[in-house]
């Protein structure tokens, strides 16, 4: 694997070999392959102006910890769960939690958000959030979550991911998801119901 064009044509767990035989620079390679990938699994976590940061972290740790990766499932799997951890860290980085009003939605913001409490279906919440107000909602109000369950929130909310898939991605417990995602769900029921009741 002397050459780029080797390189660029070789196998992940090929390239990986040669990273680990001490040929860094060989790691381009990779970052080049799933540069698109991993911006947007972190797209779809962190705030636009952060992708490419929390990208970078991805590879970083990726690098870091290429002698971990066991070969056991596919890089693209086990580099999606580093951008995902990478994007919890972010938040739980950001973490802030802030006294927000009703006053600060937009009136159409607070029409959606009086719509989707009434309606007591929580899928049918959910599937709002395609909606432009129900968006900035949605975001406004998992802002206010520990980073823990926005993410769970939005992997099995928004993303569609299985618990068990969920659990896997986070390297935690299919337990620790459920509790967590329960949990979570409440907390957005409590926190939407203290703001209608204002």
């Amino acid at each position: 694997m002397a050459g780029d064009d080797k390189a660029s044509a070789a196998g992940d767990e090929e390239v990986i070999a040669e990273v680990l035989k001490g040929n860094v620079d060989t790691f381009a390679v990779l970052l080049v392959r799933y540069k698109s990938h991993v911006g947007g699994v972190v797209a779809a976590h962190v705030p636009p102006d952060q992708v490419e940061e929390v990208s970078q972290t991805t590879f970083v740790k990726a690098f870091q910890s290429l002698n971990s990766f066991a070969g056991r499932g596919s890089f693209k799997s086990w580099l999606t769960s580093i951008a995902l951890k990478a994007s919890y860290d972010f938040w739980r980085q950001r973490y802030r939690r802030q006294e927000i009003s009703l006053a600060d939605l937009s009136d159409r913001q607070e029409e959606w958000l009086n719509a989707a409490v009434s309606n007591r279906s929580e899928k049918a919440f959910y599937r709002l959030a395609s909606r432009n107000e129900a968006t900035e909602v949605l975001e406004w109000a998992l802002s206010r979550l520990s980073a823990e369950d926005r993410m769970v929130i939005t992997m099995i909310h928004l993303d569609d991911h299985s618990i068990k898939e969920t659990a896997k991605l986070l390297g935690w417990t299919i337990a620790n998801v459920k509790i967590r995602s329960f949990r979570a769900r409440k907390k957005m029921r409590e926190l939407i119901g203290r703001l209608l009741d204002r």
